[in-house]
């Protein structure tokens, strides 16, 4: 199965880009990337576990993410989590996914769609 989500061809479906760059600069844990996704998108995007954990089997069985060792910072007394991290294969799509949304940003840009940032 593809992480594609078929709106544009090779383009990553919100949840895969979120998960994705929830791990591009650490691991983390399923319930973390949930967070992080949370935070960044102001409350817009909430992930159910069912909708992550499919997303995390499916990037796995892709080579995107695979699962690695619990930092050694990580709570002893917690159950134990499942850390993840960002493989080459997921660092290119990411990669990939933000260039293709730099060129849209950049059009609406000169098309005058979308302010320039200061």
């Amino acid at each position: 199965m593809s992480p594609n989500n078929g709106t544009i061809s090779g383009s990553l479906s919100p949840v895969v880009f979120q998960i994705l760059l929830a791990l591009a600069n650490s691991n983390s844990h399923g319930y973390g990337i949930k967070l992080e996704v949370e935070e960044r998108t102001g409350g817009a995007m909430n992930l159910g576990s069912g909708t992550l954990y499919e997303a995390i089997q499916r990037l796995e069985a892709l080579g995107y993410i695979a699962e690695t060792e619990s930092p050694p910072d990580a709570p002893k007394g917690a159950r134990k989590r499942r850390y993840y991290h960002l493989e080459n294969p997921g660092r290119e799509a990411l990669e990939t996914e933000l260039a293709q949304m730099d060129k849209i940003v950049r059009f609406a840009r000169r098309k005058k769609l979308m302010p320039e940032t200061r």
